[in-house]
């Protein structure tokens, strides 16, 4: 079995000191629940994009070739209807401006700290949600979607990170997982809204779903301004006295002994003192962090090609293609929106108990089983016109609950912890904004060809995604090691005890590396 060693987690809890001991504070976790809302509005946007999108009024108002389509124009095959590069545009527009914004977001993390991110991630989350409210044009509306990316770009580059360095290591997994939890329960808003908002007479109820988003905006900007930085980040600033850090760690772990993992820290910042944004993207490329490297890399890849954005981005869309009517479509995303969130309820007790590893494989098989079966039903059972039966659309509906809810307890929230938690201080801040810039890129990708897929694919287009996970379940059983419960500082040790990675990095290739000037 791949299985790597964990290595430290015993020494540190033996040494009885740093984040291993620190217990669960309020203080912490007022400060996560309170940067928890970047990945609400990240859910909020995700969700907003596709239940307007299915809206007659806004489809009439911005893109009427689509609204024409649904209206009846036996022409066009079912797969075919939201075919049009205009409405993807719309949704992936988001993703392009946050690609664009993240290595900017880099920076300013690595240099001013994650607050300061946080607060300009909600600045530009409350324009976007103003312009995107009062469009009048499908210009405006675009605008809106960019001012989003870019609020986007500064959140996720920094609140996985805010929230795994906050964390005592022990609950680092629940922490971070907190992180999804808060992008589901964004995604779930969006669905109840857009549900209810599709009733109101007028036609303005895209309106308010889109311009609702300065809610969750408006309390990330504010509690960013009470919100403490994080130690990591102070240190990597130098701008505070050791004492000062000190203490506020003794804040957060509740503690008084934080003396080894304070220690711990500052090494880390010292092993990269001087290096530029520039200079620890090229560090990066270094031999003892080739792994970490690959896993910035093909997580956020193949969290992507799952299709869970496809779903996500589409479910009102894609059960309005089986036959549903628009308000049916909407309140069944809302029904796969609870279970999103319950799954990822549950993996925050779960994956620190049971690990990384077994998440991921569990939930792997089960949307690896869900999209065969979708895939297998809708090629069976749907043309290129009509729908199907009431009974083939409850099953098609419980099998996207299914993939939902494995997404939930597995890729979706490990997705962002596990490269969050595995890079050492100094390099977490580029890392993280490879992690980020992999998944805008997919992301874009996806948003933009899932409908012209469809179009083309039919329902192999399910099983192209079932290819996928097959991949990357096999990906995990064999390159993954176990990170449960080792302090975030430590987990570099993990890649030196597992049966393939210890080659790329030797048994003692960082300490080698350092003496030959960083080349091996």
């Amino acid at each position: 079995m791949a299985v790597g060693v964990v290595a430290g987690v015993e020494s540190q809890e033996r040494r009885g000191g740093g984040a291993g001991t620190g217990r669960v504070t309020a203080f912490v976790v007022l400060s996560c629940v309170t940067a928890g809302m970047g990945g609400v509005i990240f859910g909020y946007d995700i969700g907003i994009a596709g239940g307007v999108s299915s809206m007659e009024p806004f489809l009439r108002k911005f893109f009427p070739e689509v609204h024409r389509r649904m209206e009846g124009d036996v022409r066009v095959s079912n797969y075919c209807k939201f075919d049009s590069q205009l409405l993807t545009a719309f949704t992936s527009s988001l993703y392009v401006a946050g690609l664009l914004t993240t290595f900017a977001a880099s920076r300013v993390t690595a240099g001013r700290g994650r607050r300061p991110s946080m607060l300009l991630g909600g600045a530009a989350f409350l324009a976007g949600a103003a312009v995107g409210g009062a469009s009048v044009d499908i210009y405006m509306v675009i605008l809106g979607r960019v001012l989003l990316g870019v609020g986007l770009g500064f959140a996720n580059q920094a609140v996985p990170l805010y929230l795994s360095e906050m964390a005592p290591s022990r609950w680092r997994g629940a922490f971070s997982n907190g992180f999804q939890l808060s992008v589901g329960v964004g995604a779930l808003a969006a669905n109840v809204i857009n549900y209810g908002t599709e009733k109101i007479r007028g036609g303005w109820g895209w309106r308010v779903s889109l311009a609702l988003a300065a809610v969750p905006a408006g309390l990330l900007t504010l509690g960013a301004l009470f919100l403490p930085e994080t130690p990591n980040s102070l240190i990597q600033q130098g701008k505070v006295e050791r004492c000062d850090v000190e203490q506020l760690l003794k804040k957060i772990r509740g503690a008084d002994d934080v003396a080894d993992e304070l220690d711990t820290i500052v090494a880390a910042n010292s092993a990269t003192a001087g290096v530029g944004g520039g200079g620890l993207l090229m560090l990066l490329t270094q031999r003892r962090y080739r792994p970490q490297l690959a896993m910035a890399v093909m997580i956020p890849f193949f969290q992507q090609v799952t299709g869970i954005n496809a779903i996500a981005f589409y479910a009102p869309v894609l059960l309005r293609t089986i036959g549903m009517g628009e308000s049916a479509s909407l309140l069944s995303a809302v029904v796969t929106g609870v279970v999103g969130v319950g799954a990822t309820l549950l993996s925050m007790f779960a994956v620190d108990r049971f690990g990384r590893r077994t998440l991921f494989l569990a939930g792997g098989a089960q949307m690896l089983a869900s999209q065969v079966l979708i895939g297998g039903i809708m090629a069976a059972k749907l043309g290129d016109d009509g729908g199907v039966s009431r009974a083939w659309a409850a099953a098609l509906i419980l099998l996207i609950a299914a993939y939902v809810a494995g997404f939930g307890w597995s890729w979706g929230p490990l997705g962002w912890l596990v490269p969050s938690e595995v890079f050492p201080l100094e390099v977490r801040s580029a890392g993280q904004s490879v992690t980020v810039a992999t998944s805008f890129v997919f992301t874009v990708f996806v948003a933009q060809a899932f409908l012209a897929m469809l179009c083309r694919m039919r329902a192999g287009i399910f099983f192209f995604f079932a290819a996928w996970l097959a991949a990357m379940t096999a990906f995990v059983y064999l390159l993954l090691p176990e990170t449960k419960g080792v302090p975030i500082e430590e987990v570099a040790g993990v890649w030196r005890g597992h049966w393939f990675w210890s080659r790329v990095v030797g048994g003692d290739g960082e300490e080698e590396e350092r003496n030959n000037g960083g080349k091996l």
